[in-house]
């Protein structure tokens, strides 16, 4: 069994990143999630389970009434390749002083920066990076296969060197992760491009249909399991798409059918007691679509779960 590094103890330094990006999807308004996100209180919640909190901001993010779309399969491709660089050198810096990467989005392109800085750092430090992907879509579309040229939607292939080479080779290398050590629960929309390229590639998948059918508890028990076996580094990449719009409506891409609030819960205490996270993504909340933040409090609640908070 590879020895996972021991989870985040109270009084750890956590780093908290906005990514306000929103040029990776049509629709609007992801690009305030990290300030829905912080009005629901995270920082003083992250503090009062013990962390030293330092917010760095968000990053500056151009407004797509200012770019040109460069290529219809690959829609703000530039900005959204420096954002990302961007993103993975403050993650790499982040781990690489001994502190935990929270970052906040924004469309689902922050794991593009995100897994670039977390391979990078794994490389320095001779470390085996695993992801658990929690999302209702794959997000593994390239620029061949994508139906809408949104590069929200092609994060997991091109971390996985799958795509154009200015994705898949942020930091000057690919792959970032390897299919072997990513295990993705929750999804229930697949492009054909997409479900063809994970079954060549014989990716974990756990569907809303195999939670239905096996039990959430199961599911993340046998996935920690195996990872366990495998990697030495895990990041989670939360996409609040992943709880059923029903509960989480001011999301990005709501797809109906997914994760109730408390099969929600339990995926990210049931990962906080495996005592081994190193970084976090939460992507895709939209205070546009929603009502009064409820989204971004829900949100807010299973980062703290995922942190260690308990019942007892």
């Amino acid at each position: 069994m590879v020895p996972l590094s021991p989870f985040p103890a109270a009084g750890s330094p956590l780093d908290l990143i906005g990514f306000p990006m929103d040029l990776g999807a049509d629709r609007r308004g992801v690009d305030m999630g990290p300030s829905a996100l912080r009005i629901a209180c995270l920082h003083d919640r992250l503090q009062r389970l013990g962390y030293a909190v330092t917010d760095h901001g968000d990053l500056a993010i151009p407004i797509r009434e200012r770019l040109l779309v460069e290529s219809p399969c690959l829609k703000y491709l530039s900005a959204i390749v420096n954002a990302a660089e961007t993103l993975a050198h403050m993650v790499r810096t982040s781990l690489g002083d001994g502190r935990f990467p929270l970052c906040l989005g924004g469309d689902h392109t922050i794991a593009l920066g995100s897994l670039a800085g977390i391979g990078a750092y794994c490389r320095d430090a001779g470390r085996t990076p695993g992801v658990i992907w929690i999302d209702a879509h794959a997000d593994m579309n390239t620029d061949l296969t994508t139906p809408s040229g949104n590069i929200h939607g092609m994060a997991l292939a091109a971390s996985l060197g799958f795509g154009h080479q200015r994705l898949t080779h942020l930091l000057g290398f690919a792959p970032k992760i390897k299919p072997e050590h990513c295990v993705l629960i929750g999804v229930r929309r697949l492009d054909p491009g997409e479900r063809e390229r994970i079954n060549d590639l014989g990716l974990t998948v756990a569907t809303m249909t195999d939670i239905d059918r096996r039990g959430l508890a199961a599911i993340i028990d046998e996935a920690l399991a195996t990872l366990r076996t495998k990697v030495d580094y895990l990041h989670v990449s939360f996409d609040l798409d992943s709880i059923d719009p029903a509960v989480a409506g001011g999301v990005g891409t709501p797809v109906a059918g997914g994760l109730s609030y408390r099969e929600a819960h339990l995926l990210m205490e049931t990962i906080a007691e495996c005592d081994c996270v190193d970084s976090l993504d939460l992507a895709e909340v939209n205070p546009i679509l929603d009502t009064a933040n409820r989204s971004a409090e829900l949100a807010v609640e299973l980062i703290a779960s995922l942190m260690g908070k308990r019942i007892l």
